[in-house]
């Protein structure tokens, strides 16, 4: 059995869930822990809302209403979608909890101790309109590096390039839209330049990565890192521990990295083993790190999270960073501000979640940037879900359930066909495992599709229906094999379609438990409670194996796996975008 920390990108709880947030960052890794589950390993996925830095306190204000009461509604959100969805955390909480303010302050305090945070005066941009500093968020202008019109003052989106906000050309403040003037303040700096050739070691041997990941990180390590600010003239954050600098908060940057260690201590604590968090995070444990993130976030996970891991020593350093490319929609960027979104709420009010998983999954951009279409979306569900995969097992099930006496038949000798098919399957569940356990969850999705089609193929000469007259032995053999292929294929698409995979469990006639549950959860602190998303899998050893299913096993009446949709609902999404 192998140990897995599964750590998911943190999502700003300033807006719904959109299928940008899906594809990039929050699809591919569930489909790795629940594959990992499957396999009898020990896995523990983590993430929460991030609560604190510009984005919150910017939707705050333009709503007229307080950070808290922003966070409350979207971090509720994010809960039910995720729910609806399937993205099985072990623990999704947020960084507003009294548990990760302690982690978070004890890695400030150390890293500071250690001489590898220090203080420094710096020039910052300064609205003289609104009569504050302005965090990074506040700041909009154009890119000194790829000239984009929109780079904020933390990140270009365009070319990922960290900036600082002085560094723009043109800046202006996001509420006024006036030029800001450079003003003097104090702050508390990472200098990430101690840390620029021991990361250059430690990514050297990372070949394994995705090529953008690896790339972009060394270029900037090659081009040298430099101390940054890691606190700012906010009043929404993690206080500064620090006697006169009540004025200041922890940068939301800094802090947010630091969940993934703060989720995985509370959720040792609330199983009432506060320990057990060491089992992933301790340096000696035998476990490997994983962070699926965007690719706008390869920064802060290969370079600043990393360099704080070794600023503070003793704990586990990722072993991969599976950063997605981005993905637009019907051939523009997404933009939340213009409703340029398919918002997973409104999606999950009318259609089912392991559709938009599968297509997120076959079109995920994984090397590069994708596109989401409702013609498309439409297409791959009736002719690949309903048409391929939905069909051989409805049509099967429902074959065998009312010509079989609603069981498993029992076959006879098997034909080099029969067997031909059954081996292809079986044969299939080792390199299908290897792609993701590698994050090639598009290609594998892509392969055990293909083998769908292999059994149609088959079906389509054995002909059950059309000699169950002449030769009901004969039938009962292929549809046996039939259902002994569907029955592998379940667990084949089960890390990607969980959902319709545990209701084929169950129409096979298992009484287990496939795929497992998720509970909305309210944990006690000191002086508060927060609400969380958990998970329970029941399951142990690996059984990500080829099926053996017996014969005479009694057989659930089957129901459809997919909706076949209706052609009037590509132009109807299309009305919405935008509106």
């Amino acid at each position: 059995m192998n140990k897995y920390l599964v750590g998911v990108a943190w999502p700003y709880a300033n807006s719904a869930l959109h299928l940008g947030h899906l594809a990039g960052a929050y699809v591919p890794p569930d489909i790795f822990a629940r594959y990992q589950r499957l396999r009898g390993n020990d896995v523990l996925m983590v993430s929460g809302s991030d609560t604190h830095g510009t984005p919150i306190t910017v939707s705050a204000e333009q709503q007229g209403i307080s950070p808290e009461q922003v966070v409350a509604r979207y971090h509720t959100s994010f809960l039910e979608s995720f729910m609806g969805l399937g993205i099985a955390f072990d623990l999704f909480t947020h960084t507003n909890t009294e548990n990760h303010w302690r982690v978070t302050t004890d890695v400030f305090e150390r890293l500071l101790s250690k001489g590898y945070i220090h203080r420094e005066k710096m020039r910052a941009l300064y609205c003289e309109h609104d009569h504050r500093f302005l965090a990074d968020r506040y700041v909009e202008g154009q890119c000194p590096f790829c000239g984009y019109e929109d780079a904020r003052g933390d990140q270009c989106d365009k070319c990922g390039k960290p900036l600082d906000a002085l560094e723009l050309v043109a800046p202006a403040c996001k509420f006024c839209g006036r030029e800001p003037v450079a003003r003097e303040t104090e702050h508390f700096f990472l200098d990430l330049s101690q840390f620029n050739e021991p990361l250059k070691k430690w990514v050297a041997d990372k070949t394994y990565w995705r090529p953008n990941v690896l790339n972009f990180t060394q270029n900037l390590l090659n081009e040298g890192l430099r101390p940054r600010a890691i606190t700012r003239d906010i009043e929404w954050g993690i206080p500064v521990p620090i006697e006169g600098y009540e004025d200041k908060r922890i940068y939301v940057w800094f802090d947010a990295v630091i969940g993934y260690l703060s989720a995985a201590v509370e959720w040792a604590a609330n199983r009432g083993t506060p320990d057990a968090w060491r089992e992933y995070w301790a340096a000696e444990a035998d476990c490997r790190v994983y962070n699926f993130i965007g690719k706008d976030n390869i920064f802060f996970h290969t370079m600043i999270w990393p360099a704080m891991l070794m600023g503070y020593g003793g704990l586990q350093l990722p072993y991969d960073v599976p950063a997605n490319e981005y993905l637009t929609l019907e051939g523009r960027k997404l933009s939340s501000s213009r409703n340029w979104a398919v918002w997973v709420p409104d999606y999950l009010s009318r259609y089912d979640p392991d559709p938009l998983r599968y297509y997120l999954t076959e079109h995920a951009p994984e090397t590069s940037d994708s596109d989401f279409s409702w013609q498309e979306f439409y297409d791959r569900n009736n002719n690949e879900l309903v048409g391929t995969w939905g069909n051989l097992a409805h049509r099967m099930l429902s074959f065998a359930f009312k010509n079989f006496g609603e069981c498993v038949p029992t076959p006879g000798d098997l034909t080099d066909a029969d067997q031909a098919l059954i081996a292809k399957v079986e044969a299939a569940f080792e390199p299908i495992g290897k792609q993701i356990d590698e994050c090639k969850l598009r290609s594998a999705l892509a392969d055990t599709m293909g083998l769908a089609r292999e059994a149609n193929r088959y079906l389509d000469a054995a002909a059950p229906w059309l000699v169950m007259k002449s030769d009901r032995a004969r039938a009962a053999t292929a549809t046996y094999v039939a259902l002994r292929v569907i029955d592998s294929l379940k667990l084949l698409f089960a890390p990607f379609l969980p959902f319709s995979s545990a209701k084929l469990h169950r129409a096979l006639g298992y009484e287990s438990d496939l795929m497992g549950r998720q509970r909305i959860v309210e944990f006690a602190e000191e002086t508060r409670s927060h609400t969380a998303l958990t998970y329970e899998y029941d399951h142990a050893g690996d059984i990500w194996a080829p099926s053996q299913l017996p014969p005479g096993q009694a057989l659930r009446r089957p129901e459809p796996l997919f909706r076949k949709l209706e052609p009037e609902i590509v132009e109807q999404e299309l009305a919405r975008l935008g509106n």
